[in-house]
């Protein structure tokens, strides 16, 4: 009667497991079919702008609007990349790559900041040759198609919103639609300006805050990717505290051979030697693991950690 019982409980458990873990995979994947699904709205919303501004640019002789078509053109990109990174990052991990391929939006998140700065310093370049000559705008053009771009980036920021904290490549697609916002809000500042006191310098000028303003919020995107991507220590982590945190565990003596990296935006990794104060079995090294991996994961966010157990006896010592 009991095993009967036992073999029941053994049951309602796996069931209710399984259950549960239908719903999280079921909640995951929804969650990443909208993010791509947001991803494709902006990408159709910024293209049919970008058109739109580079063809305004043209017949209205404005460089702000031609500025604001540019890095909408780099929106439309960086979210196609975003939106393929995305879906790569989804994928498994297999025999050759371990690790996943979560580094994918990492490495679209780089390629888009590197874009982005060079489209800053192209922009500023032809801002100072309109300074020199400045030319005639087509103030009309500029102002309705500023509105325009403003009202469609305002939306895709909107649609985006929700997804913005994922990844550092959502975030930086993000990023980049509020850059576009701010800057179709310029150029619509600019031809008021134009319109009232038909200053043509004006145009020149914001060319040139938008590309101060992209080339300031880009470079920190770029610096993280790059910090990731070179598997540097996440910057919000003091290494000699995670080993102070260590060393505060009584069987503990002494950390060495410490490796602190991100993966991704979310996943941190830990590796350390870890000196035990006495010889100690296997058993019971996995309960120091059990307490170091929760220490670690509710003070620094740390995810996957790997220890390697050492002592020493001092018997081979020969000082």
């Amino acid at each position: 009667m009991k095993d009967e019982c036992c073999s029941l409980n053994v049951a309602c458990i796996l069931k209710i497991s399984l259950f549960r873990f239908s719903i999280y995979n079921k909640q995951m994947s929804h969650q990443h079919n909208h993010t791509g699904r947001n991803l494709a709205i902006t990408v159709i919303l910024n293209g049919l702008i970008t058109i739109g501004q580079f063809a305004g640019g043209i017949i209205s002789g404005s460089l702000a609007l031609i500025s604001d078509a540019l890095h909408n053109l780099s929106d439309v990109i960086s979210v196609i990349l975003a939106y393929l990174a995305h879906r790569i990052g989804l994928k498994p991990q297999t025999e050759q790559s371990t690790f996943g391929y979560k580094r994918a939006e990492i490495l679209a998140a780089f390629i888009n900041a590197l874009t982005l700065i060079a489209i800053s310093v192209y922009l500023l370049v032809e801002a100072g040759k309109r300074f020199i000559n400045p030319k005639e705008v087509d103030y009309v053009w500029m102002l309705g198609l500023g509105i325009l771009g403003f009202l469609a980036n305002g939306l895709s920021v909107f649609i985006l919103h929700d997804n913005k904290e994922e990844n550092l490549n959502i975030r930086a697609a993000y990023l980049h639609l509020i850059g576009d916002a701010l800057t179709s809000l310029a150029v619509i500042l600019g031809a008021v300006f134009i319109w009232l006191f038909k200053v043509y310098w004006i145009d020149p000028l914001v060319t040139v805050l938008i590309s101060i303003y992209i080339f300031a919020h880009t470079f920190k995107i770029l610096k993280e990717s790059v910090g990731i991507l070179m598997q540097f220590a996440p910057p919000q982590i003091d290494q000699q505290q995670v080993i102070a945190v260590l060393k505060g565990i009584q069987e503990i003596s002494s950390v060495h051979h410490v490796h602190l990296w991100q993966l991704a935006d979310h996943k941190i990794y830990f590796e350390a030697h870890l000196v035990l104060t006495e010889n100690l079995p296997v058993s019971d090294s996995d309960t120091i693991t059990k307490k170091a991996k929760e220490l670690l994961q509710s003070r620094f966010g740390i995810s996957h950690t790997t220890f390697q157990y050492e002592y020493f006896s001092g018997e081979d010592c020969k000082c």
